[in-house]
């Protein structure tokens, strides 16, 4: 079965000036040992996403697992190591179809009833979240609380991702409800590298 890093970096377009700003932040991730990103573009052009995506497996894709948002066909084209889809999205074994038997399919849960079904699919990983109330998302799904993550834990043996709101603060104790690992958007952003230690320290 996969075994997934603690923390799960998320490379949110939305959240840096362009894509310098992005590519600097995945090195300086990079840096702090951060082994797991996922590149995560809900606006830019499919020619874009591919140029951001094939310059991130340039500069660090030597050192890192790269994930691609929603979109099997630029995993491929940009030579991802796997895709993460969402509820609204390609579904699983459709995505599956696309990227092959070997590359990584992560699938985003809201609820028991997402989650019991994504747990069917071929996928490698499920994510559950809302966690905590996120600014990530202009319309978030309800949020779940470590409840939720708990009663995720005992309806999947795949390695569970927690995600939204999560920060240094509180981010021990969803891995102490049962998360195999953390997905970080906003709290990586400033000082990427210094963020990404100060996580590490923390999920010891």
């Amino acid at each position: 079965m996969l075994r997934l890093p603690r923390l799960y970096a998320i490379l949110d377009t939305s959240c840096f000036s362009d894509s310098s700003a992005l590519l600097d932040a995945a090195e300086q991730l990079a840096q702090a040992g951060t082994s797991l990103m996922q590149y995560r573009n809900k606006s830019a052009s499919a020619r874009q996403m591919l140029e951001d995506a094939r310059e991130l497996k340039t500069r660090v894709g030597a050192r890192v697992k790269l994930i691609m948002n929603d979109r099997a066909d630029l995993c491929i084209a940009a030579g991802f190591d796997g895709v993460h889809v969402g509820q609204d999205d390609l579904s699983p074994e459709s995505a599956r179809k696309i990227i092959g038997p070997d590359l990584w399919l992560g699938v985003s849960t809201h609820n028991p009833l997402q989650l019991a079904a994504a747990d069917k699919t071929s996928c490698d990983y499920v994510a559950i979240g809302p966690v905590f109330a996120t600014l990530s998302k202009a319309n978030p799904d309800p949020v779940v609380g470590l409840e939720g993550v708990r009663a995720a834990r005992a309806l999947t043996r795949k390695p569970l991702v927690a995600i939204g709101g999560i920060t240094r603060a509180n981010c021990r104790e969803v891995i102490d409800a049962g998360a195999d690992s953390v997905a970080i958007i906003s709290d990586l952003v400033r000082e990427p590298r210094k963020s990404a230690e100060e996580f590490f320290r923390a999920l010891r």
